[in-house]
């Protein structure tokens, strides 16, 4: 280790010894702060780490670091409902300075009044989620936070919702500015605008049609769809790395090894009829109307619930057609339990997991769930942790895939999927992360013939589906086919 290194390991006041990664997005947040030489070279920074590098930690340390040298006396998180506790569990374990903090909950009044009575004594740090942040602006802009925490910043990706502008302008009286996701572009680069908008204006601008006019060509159907001039992106690119420190866990973590399988499980010939009759009726209609994007999404919809085991009838009436893939998770099940191993299972649909539900406790194994909607995520997440009797996690991908530590699995089942490239990876790291001492085991059930093969190849790939399945069908093939994807 060089005496630079052990140097920025003595200033992190955290209660842990950081790995080389850390310590280098640390030192490069502080410096654009200014920190450590009193020359400010940017008011905000973003820490651009994947799933698992330990983002929560580098910006406690920078916190606290910046308290230290008497920088920011009180720091506003902004962060997705489903992660504040994360924030706060990550704070007691590994925060090496005073602080005081809040989690505002509960109704908006509430909240206001939480504002009113702040504890004192070290930072004063205080955690909102984003869909309230725009609701509390006002009292929010009268807490007057030193520096403000975006953590999973692609959630302010869209330029002209309330939730962003809002965050724009509590940025924008803020003296520090960290915003923290995996990838600033999370599908296009137009992405990038809002995040630096509320990050540092000057990078950017603030006009996003300034910002469009100059990176983006107007195409596609009636000149509507933005098109990224390659030309720019030398220029894109140094302006967006100016100010941030990239981060992957194939560069800094030496993580166990990944290995995949594709279960292919065959549907009863009766559900692989009624798949086949809406696979051909999706077609039609696919073949009498534009084929866009949306409209060619909403026809897999249907079909990849039919995969997953049900069919919802236009009187929102839910009919149970296939158990292929329930059958298929029973036998896993099986072999886990047998080798005395904890599995997480992912799924889509509610019906699934329903399902998947009502299997294990046929089964009598115990386990925990969290899906959009549910009051208890902690506590489920602890049983699942540190409860030996809780063998299996379901988790619904939308609502599992952000801030949860699932290590103690080592093997992960997708029962469905998404089309969400985003998701599919968050749900990943759930165990493929800091603190996993096992090779991880990703298992995906695929019904065979169906769509199920190219949503996969898709999230595999990294490609657009809806793009690729447009595609198709302009080529002359039929979108809902399998075709041999592997």
């Amino acid at each position: 280790m060089t005496a630079m290194n052990e140097n920025i390991e003595l200033m992190m006041p955290i209660k842990a010894a950081p790995y080389d990664h850390q310590k280098k997005a640390f030192a490069f947040a502080c410096d654009k702060f200014g920190v450590f030489d009193e020359r400010l070279k940017s008011r905000g920074t973003a820490l651009l780490m994947e799933m698992g590098t330990g983002k929560t930690i580098v910006s406690i340390a920078v916190a606290g670091c910046m308290y230290q040298y008497g920088k920011v006396n009180r720091v506003l998180v902004v962060a997705p409902l489903s992660i504040l506790g994360v924030w706060e569990e990550e704070f007691e374990k590994f925060a090496d300075f005073p602080y005081s903090m809040t989690i505002l909950k509960g109704t908006a009044a509430k909240k206001k009044e939480q504002l009113t009575k702040l504890p004192d004594g070290g930072l004063q740090v205080v955690v909102v989620n984003y869909e309230s942040a725009w609701r509390l602006e006002k009292e929010l802009l009268s807490y007057d936070a030193d520096l403000v925490i975006a953590d999973e910043a692609h959630k302010l990706k869209e330029n002209r919702t309330s939730q962003s502008k809002g965050m724009h302008r509590i940025g924008d009286k803020a003296r520090y500015k960290l915003l923290l996701t995996g990838t600033v572009i999370t599908n296009r680069e137009l992405d990038v605008f809002s995040q630096y908008r509320f990050l540092n204006p000057a990078i950017f601008g603030t006009s996003f049609y300034t910002f469009r006019n100059r990176y983006f060509d107007m195409g596609g159907y009636g000149n509507h769809t933005p098109i990224f001039r390659r030309q720019m992106t030398d220029e894109f690119l140094q302006k967006l790395h100016s100010i941030a420190f990239r981060v992957t866990k194939a560069e800094c973590l030496d993580l166990p090894a990944v290995t995949e399988e594709i279960r292919t499980v065959e549907m009863e010939a009766s559900a692989a009829k009624i798949y086949g009759k809406i696979e051909a009726e999706s077609y039609a209609e696919l073949a009498e109307s534009e084929v866009t994007t949306v409209n060619i999404l909403t026809r897999i919809l249907r079909l990849s619930q039919i995969t997953g085991g049900y069919l919802t009838d236009d009187d929102g009436t839910v009919n149970a057609v296939s158990r292929a893939k329930l059958d298929a998770l029973s036998d896993i099940l099986d072999t886990a339990m047998a080798e005395d191993r904890k599995l997480v299972v992912m799924a889509r649909f509610v019906a699934e997991l329903d399902a998947i539900q009502e299997l294990l406790k046929k089964k009598k194994i115990g386990y925990a769930a969290v899906r959009g909607g549910i009051k208890n995520r902690d506590e489920e997440i602890r049983r699942f942790r540190h409860d030996d009797t809780c063998r299996v996690f379901v988790g619904q991908i939308a609502a599992a895939g952000l801030g949860i530590t699932l290590t103690a699995a080592s093997a992960m089942v997708f029962y469905s999927l998404d089309y969400s490239m985003s998701n599919f990876e968050q749900a990943k790291a759930r165990i493929h992360r800091a603190g996993q001492k096992e090779n991880c085991h990703y298992i995906y059930l695929v019904c065979k013939g169906t769509i199920d093969r190219k949503v996969l190849y898709a999230l595999q790939k990294k490609v657009n589906l809806a793009k690729m399945l447009v595609d198709d069908y302009r080529k002359g093939g039929n979108p809902l086919k399998d075709n041999g994807f592997s």
